[in-house]
């Protein structure tokens, strides 16, 4: 028999089969849940209710880029907390100035409100007073307030700030920076990371090119999308902001897709989910984004040592690796005969069978990945209602180093989309890349 045989048939021993994932049936189930968010909200009682929040943002991107101004901005993602000051000049351009990165408050461990802010606010001492607004790119499910504010509904990525779920993140930053002996901030604009990266391709006019509407897609540390939606949007019947209007027909939405539960599950990330900070939510993500793929992938990789799939040398060298990560796994899919990688000084230890075996069992988490992945953009080009006209695609601004580095996965993920989209729906799209995405949308939002 085969390696891929062999991988195949202890794979679906233990529910798990990439064939099982099929990506049409993957956006059926999440334009249901996309449309009852926006309906209901999410839900907690039922099993068919939403589970993926659906957050109306308030607002559209700018007609065109700010000009002669210059803003504060924050991106705080999965691992990393970046700052900068981002200055455009009287064409539009922006510059990037004084940027510092540092640890995300609340990884290492369970951090209070106050002192959680107070983390923020120290990391921005370099920017003290260097602009009276500032653009937050908070990358974390919060629902964005109708004046620009961000409530955190919760934390994923392992991120422990319990305390913090419920406040408003621009109000508690700008008294944390009082603090510290700040102006008190004009505004501060609180945003997601899908939201600034569809901004900064809304923004990034080239000439000759155009485009019906704009999606923007992270699959990196976490996952996540953004898009426009211009139908009526039920849940905010009735509401206004602080000027007394009501929410405008057409708006960014974010979806927060890593919440999403509607499709099959293997024993595997089942077992993953027991061990979690959040078990049972951000489903979607647990099997798809680059802080899971590998703790995920190594419970299959134990499983298949103890089910006798490797010889004994290797298998014993798998049981007693205490984690893997998705950057071993890439270390090893890219040069797998190298022995000074995690995965390769194991393999060295057997023969190729063991080498192949390896290579196979996790290359169908990354295509598993691929798949719902490809599924989520779908889903958000098609709810859109754009892209008709071949000459006027919906953008999609991708950004994460799990969607740009993680081996075959974004070849995969397009073949998807060109599949699903273009052949079968006749629904155009055109993956845009643009260098310091979040950073520029960002400060787009904080600007406007």
């Amino acid at each position: 028999m085969s390696v891929y045989e062999n991988v195949t048939a202890f794979l679906g021993r233990y529910g798990f089969s990439v064939t099982a994932y099929d990506v049409n049936t993957i956006i059926d189930g999440l334009l249901y849940d996309m449309k009852a968010g926006l309906a209901k909200g999410k839900g907690i009682g039922s099993a068919m209710d939403a589970t993926e929040d659906m957050i109306p943002t308030w607002g559209l991107p700018p007609a065109e880029s700010p000009k002669n101004e210059s803003v504060i901005v924050i991106d705080a993602g999965g691992t990393n907390f970046r700052s900068c000051l981002v200055t455009f000049d009287d064409s539009g351009t922006a510059s990037i100035s004084e940027l510092e990165k540092t640890s995300m408050p609340g990884i290492e461990k369970e951090l209070s409100k106050k002192d959680f802010f107070a983390a923020i606010a120290t990391n921005l001492d370099h920017l003290k007073n260097k602009s009276k607004r500032i653009g937050f790119c908070f990358s974390y499910a919060m629902n964005i307030t109708p004046d620009g504010d961000g409530e955190v509904i919760s934390f994923s990525k392992e991120i422990k700030a319990k305390e913090v779920i419920g406040s408003l993140v621009g109000k508690n930053l700008s008294d944390a920076l009082v603090e510290r002996g700040w102006n008190r901030p004009e505004k501060i604009t609180l945003l997601n990371d899908t939201t600034a990266a569809l901004l900064a391709g809304a923004s990034n006019a080239i000439e000759g090119r155009a485009y019906s509407s704009y999606v923007g897609f992270i699959l990196g540390t976490g996952m996540n999308t953004a898009y426009i939606d211009s139908d009526h949007i039920a849940k905010l019947d009735g509401m206004k902001d602080s000027a007394g209007r009501s929410a405008p027909k057409s708006q960014i939405i974010v979806c927060e897709s890593g919440k999403f539960n509607k499709l099959p599950r293997s024993e595997f990330d089942i077992e993953f989910d027991k061990t979690a900070n959040t078990p049972g939510l951000y489903v979607m993500e647990k099997m798809c984004s680059g802080a899971y793929l590998g703790p995920v992938s190594l419970i299959a990789l134990k499983k298949a040592a103890d089910d006798g799939l490797f010889s004994a040398p290797v298998a014993e060298s798998i049981k007693m690796l205490s984690k893997l990560e998705l950057k071993d796994m890439d270390q090893f899919f890219y040069a797998p005969h190298k022995r000074t990688t995690l995965l390769g000084s194991i393999a060295a230890k057997g023969t190729r069978q063991d080498a192949d075996t390896i290579f196979v069992l996790l290359d169908h988490f990354v295509a598993r990945s691929a798949k719902l992945a490809a599924a989520i953009i779908s889903a958000a080009v098609i709810k859109s209602g754009a892209g008709s006209s071949a000459s006027l695609p919906v953008g999609v601004v991708c950004n994460g180093t799990t969607f740009y580095k993680t081996h075959n996965l974004k070849e995969r993920l397009l073949g998807y989309l060109n599949e699903v989209l273009i052949n079968q729906r006749h629904i155009y799209f055109e993956i845009l890349t643009i260098d310091n995405d979040i950073t520029l949308g960002t400060a787009v939002a904080g600007l406007s």
